[in-house]
């Protein structure tokens, strides 16, 4: 991810990068009231939460993207 000012006379700031952009394709795949996870993040917090398996979701210019939803009986 990157971060910088945008802007000459009205500074703002932005973000960019594949993490960002990654995240807005999962974003756009989730669904409400559910925390979608990558298969990265999975693999760090698999042993503390159930998740669902979505399978691999296809994300526009990343490929295919293993995804899991938390699993809302832990909360």
């Amino acid at each position: 991810m990157v971060a910088g000012i945008v802007g000459v006379k009205k500074f703002q700031y932005d973000i960019w990068g594949d993490t960002v952009n990654i995240a807005s394709r999962m974003e756009s795949s989730g669904e409400p009231g559910q925390i979608n996870i990558s298969g990265a993040t999975y693999a760090l917090i698999k042993d503390k939460f159930s998740f669902i398996h979505r399978g691999k979701i296809v994300a526009k210019n990343k490929g295919e993207i293993d995804m899991y939803y938390v699993d809302s009986r832990d909360f």
